[in-house]
C-alpha cells in the first residue's frame, strides 16, 4: 500500500510520519485489497482547542473512501478516521 502524507502550512514531525505509517499497516494488513492511502492534516483556527483536522482518503478496487476528522491532535484525529474507515471497509466487505 502506498501512504502520501500532506502537511499544509506546516511541517511535519518524524514522529508524526511514523505514527501515521504504522496505522496505516494495521490497517493495510485488515484490508490488503487498499492500494493507496492519502493522509491530508491542517491546522484549522490555531488559536483555538480542537484545532487539528486530518482527512484520510483510501482507495481500493471498486472502492473509494474519504473520512475527515478534527481533534485535539493529529494522532487522535487520525485513531478517529481510521477507526471510521475500519468499520466502512468492513461493511463494504460484508455486503460483497
Amino acid at each position: 500500500m502506498e501512504v502520501r502524507i500532506q502537511a499544509i502550512h506546516f511541517d511535519i514531525a518524524e514522529k508524526l510520519t511514523s505514527f501515521i505509517n504504522k496505522k496505516a499497516d494495521r490497517l493495510g494488513r485488515h484490508n490488503p485489497e487498499i492500494t493507496t492511502m492519502d493522509v491530508t492534516l491542517k491546522v484549522v483556527k490555531p488559536e483555538t482547542a480542537n484545532n487539528k483536522e486530518a482527512l484520510v482518503k483510501v482507495v481500493a478496487p471498486g472502492v473509494e473512501e474519504v473520512v475527515t476528522k478534527v481533534a485535539d491532535t493529529f494522532e487522535e484525529a487520525i485513531d478517529n478516521c481510521l477507526d471510521v474507515l475500519e468499520r466502512q471497509l468492513q461493511k463494504k466487505k460484508d455486503r460483497r
